[in-house]
């Protein structure tokens, strides 16, 4: 006999049960790992007595955090590195997708721009950043080149493979009824080729700050990359791994983005 609950089948039921007790697992793990962590990290200064300029106890971490929030240091730099990554995530973002799709379309155009775009590549952005920040100076804007430079390629490539994934045949179907350049790419192109473009979007979030970092090393007056700079000028290794644990924290949040991006998009997808 079916058990039914509120009208619901009870299939429905046990598996949304599962599915949050999978999540509830999956969380166990990640704080259990994180308190594992802690704890070797303790060990690991505790059993080789080592000073704090070499590696510091995490709760002399916890307080130096405390101390750069009090006195605003730590605010003062995170914000900017994050102002740095999203407005390069979505400069980078949009000309790479622009880009994209004119490749995707036009073979002929791809033939000429692609070798550049290869060349362009094998160039570290470590090497190119001091020339980006001569050119645009030591401001925001240069930054955020340097991050969109990052961002770029990733972005591109996913843009091509996604719209050249697209059957053919649909695209032929919308045009027989009739539907436009935009019609065609909006129901058609767009919603096939995101769980591609999404890929590269959950990508190009997280290499945004590497690149914003990078930007800051080579020449900034703030930012959690100029923090870095300081801290081992002054060997305050704690301030150090403040700003390298936020750096971790925020990609982990972008890239916690761009999974609740991908599940809202494509929630027809996984039906």
């Amino acid at each position: 006999m079916r058990q039914e609950s509120y009208g619901l089948p009870a299939y429905k039921i046990s598996t949304g049960a599962g599915e949050l007790k999978g999540k509830l697992s999956l969380w166990g793990w990640v704080i259990a790992s994180l308190i594992l962590a802690i704890l070797l990290w303790e060990a690991i200064v505790l059993v080789g007595k080592y000073p704090t300029y070499i590696l510091p106890t995490p709760m002399e971490v916890w307080q130096r955090f405390l101390q750069s929030l009090a006195d605003g240091t730590w605010w003062t730099h995170t914000r900017i590195t994050l102002l740095e990554s999203i407005l390069g995530f979505a400069l980078g973002f949009g000309v790479a997708a622009v880009f994209g799709y004119i490749l995707a379309h036009w073979r002929a155009v791809e033939r000429l721009l692609s070798p550049h775009i290869a060349a362009s590549q094998a160039l570290p952005v470590v090497a190119i950043a001091p020339l980006i920040t001569l050119w645009f100076g030591y401001g925001l804007l240069g930054k955020v080149i340097v991050c969109a430079l990052v961002v770029f390629f990733p972005i591109l490539v996913n843009t091509i493979v996604g719209i050249r994934n697209v059957p053919r045949d649909l695209i032929e179907v919308a045009q027989v009824y009739g539907a436009g350049w935009w019609q065609t790419f909006w129901m058609v192109e767009l919603p096939l080729s995101l769980p591609v473009l999404l890929g590269g979007i959950r990508l190009g979030l997280t290499l945004s700050i590497t690149g914003a970092v990078v930007g800051e090393f080579v020449g900034a007056d703030v930012g959690l990359g100029v923090l870095l700079n300081i801290s081992k000028g002054m060997f305050d290794t704690p301030l150090m791994f403040v700003a390298l644990i936020t750096l971790a924290l925020m990609a982990a949040a972008f890239y916690g983005i761009a999974l609740l991006l991908e599940k809202i998009l494509l929630a027809w997808h996984y039906e």
